[in-house]
């Protein structure tokens, strides 16, 4: 029974992200999230309090398996901590290379333009998987510090922030501009950054 439930649940919090994603916040009702998930509205209450409830648990539902594919490639041992960051991103361009209009939809992005500063509980969750973030590209350069791949006198915990704001500014970018160029221009940058 409980496997149900939570298959229920995650089949909501998968299809109904989905459309807040391309719709935002104020644009996707209850209605549009059940419709998604092919469930009665009833339902919908019964896993999540309010439609900010569902967005508070989206948010842990995508990006808790997304810190932990980046926390494993930020720890991947058969990499020096240097190559592990160029390789990530280099695979997301790729990614994005791969597509035949290169184009993001970005669940947090949205939820924090639209959302952070009108309801406090999604900003706070917003600003924690962002920290998250760079708390674990800051350990893998920290290893890189340690392993002679970066400057003993750098600030690690401020390249990390500036690492991940610029790439949520590469995302904005992608999802206004459609092409790759400002993917390129920040990988092109990410190397000459961590150089020794």
């Amino acid at each position: 029974m409980n496997s149900i439930r939570l298959d229920k649940r995650d089949l909501i919090l998968s299809k109904g992200s989905a459309v807040m994603t391309r719709r935002g916040y104020h644009g996707t009702g209850v209605l549009e999230i059940v419709q998604a998930a092919g469930i009665p509205k009833g339902s919908f209450y019964h896993y999540f309090a309010s439609k900010e409830d569902f967005a508070l648990q989206a948010l842990a539902f995508i990006y808790r398996p997304r810190l932990a594919r980046y926390a494993q490639a930020m720890s991947d041992p058969t990499l020096s901590p240097r190559a592990r960051i160029l390789a990530y991103y280099r695979d997301l361009l790729a990614h994005f290379a791969r597509q035949d209009t290169p184009q993001y939809h970005c669940f947090i992005g949205s939820l924090s333009f639209e959302m952070s500063e009108m309801l406090p509980a999604i900003g706070a969750e917003v600003a924690a998987i962002q920290q998250a973030s760079v708390d674990i590209l800051r350990g893998c350069l920290e290893q890189a510090q340690a392993a002679g791949e970066l400057p003993a006198d750098e600030d690690c915990g401020n390249l990390a922030t500036f690492i991940s704001d610029a790439w949520q500014g590469v995302l904005a970018r992608l999802k206004v501009g459609r092409n790759l160029q400002p993917l390129e221009a920040f990988v092109t940058r990410l190397e000459r950054l961590l150089q020794a």
